[in-house]
């Protein structure tokens, strides 16, 4: 008598091979006790309800201090209400279960989605490992680029809004704006966003309290841009970073960075008739994935689950995905940017080379320049021309063939 068992794609294996990893780093913390970073984010919600400053330190808590917006009380009051197992589960699960659905979304094949995400993992690995929020980060900006794609810029924008909140990144979703087909729905719904977000989490403590809370928030996040430059910090692991620590001068500035990134991405954008490709409006997406990580000095190990899925969305979507340059980038950002810090890498090299010299941003950075060249001169509605020729001519036989 046989019996036939259900099976799972490779695509949906990639799924449990995400949701194991995140089952697998909240028992290795939990059961450890070592959750500090988990700690910090649920007490958000409690400071806030007891209008305690959100962005003082608080040892008999936990050590270190948060450095999310004040809407981030409301995302994590509901694992905040649960005991810690519980809520620290939830929390890593929401990271990969979000992250896997942002992928589901993206207009590319289910072959490319499974290799996105296997590829994706051990990055993955590393925001659990730290206990992060990146994942979600990530999601958000894929979310407000698939919605715009979608035309529904109102609900693009919610992402927008709410991740620039929590921690900044999802800013760089506003370059979708340009891509949008409704622009004014897509400004008043970003408004009323806007108004909706700031004023959420005085449902759970007063306008007075909040308000303080954003100036608060801005006044840390200046304070703690300043703490990261330098040879000694876990951050920094960025472009200007590279030059500080190769160079070992930790008073190179980060304007002329900052300003010719800009300037480069910018040019990019002024090519208004290849915004008809979707290659090329995916490759804005993996170009701002990256950027936002490689041209910030808050950088650090964890964040890169940001930027590498942004590198490999944009290798799967090459006409020769897997050419001999592109696997010299793929095994480099598996085992500079993924493995480089961790403990799977020899001390010895791992501290005299790959942290020192900050090598996990090296191939991430180099992806940003190959990214860049193209979308300031490939010709990307050629190509998708040429490519559509051959499905026009079949099309064409088999008609014939049927007449």
């Amino acid at each position: 008598m046989s019996r036939t068992f259900p099976s799972l794609s490779n695509y949906k294996l990639s799924w449990v091979l995400l949701i194991l990893v995140a089952v697998f780093c909240w028992q290795l913390k939990y059961f450890h006790n070592r959750y500090n970073n988990y700690k910090i984010f649920k007490y958000v919600y409690s400071h806030t309800t007891e209008e305690k400053n959100l962005y003082a330190d608080y040892p008999e808590e936990y050590y270190d201090s948060n450095h999310y917006g004040p809407v981030f009380s409301v995302i994590v009051a509901p694992m905040a209400l649960m005991p810690d197992a519980y809520g620290f589960l939830v929390w890593s699960l929401l990271n990969a279960v979000v992250l896997i659905w942002a992928v589901h979304l993206l207009p590319i094949s289910t072959k490319n989605k499974a290799l996105l995400l296997l590829l994706s993992a051990m990055e993955f690995a590393n925001a659990e490992h730290y206990i992060q929020f990146n994942a979600v980060i990530a999601a958000f900006i894929i979310f407000s680029f698939i919605l715009v794609e979608k035309r529904k810029e109102e609900w693009a924008t919610l992402f927008i809004v709410l991740g620039t909140l929590v921690k900044l990144y999802p800013v760089v979703g506003l370059v979708f704006f340009l891509f949008a087909e409704n622009k004014w729905k897509f400004i008043w719904s970003g408004l009323g966003w806007l108004a909706v977000f700031i004023a959420l989490p005085m449902t759970i403590s007063s306008p007075h309290f909040i308000l303080q809370s954003y100036a608060d928030w801005f006044n840390i996040l200046q304070v703690k841009n300043g703490q990261n430059v330098n040879l000694t910090s876990s951050q920094d692991i960025c472009l200007m970073g590279i030059f500080r620590h190769v160079t070992r001068n930790p008073n190179i500035p980060n304007t002329p960075f900052l300003i010719a990134g800009a300037a480069i991405f910018g040019a990019a954008l002024l090519r208004f008739k290849q915004y008809a490709s979707l290659q090329f409006r995916l490759q804005v997406l993996c170009s701002v994935m990256i950027m936002v990580v490689i041209f910030s000095t808050g950088s650090e190990h964890p964040t890169y689950i940001i930027a590498v899925p942004g590198v490999f969305l944009w290798m799967l979507t090459q006409d020769k995905p897997f050419s001999r340059w592109n696997i010299v980038l793929l095994v480099s950002v598996l085992v500079i940017t993924s493995l480089g810090p961790t403990d799977a890498i020899p001390a010895l090299i791992r501290r005299g080379y790959v942290n020192k010299y900050v090598l996990k941003a090296w191939p991430v950075v180099a992806a940003w320049l190959v990214i860049s060249y193209q979308l300031l001169f490939k010709d990307f509605i050629a190509k998708e021309k040429q490519a559509a020729l051959p499905a026009e001519d079949a099309k064409q036989e088999d008609e014939l063939a049927l007449a």
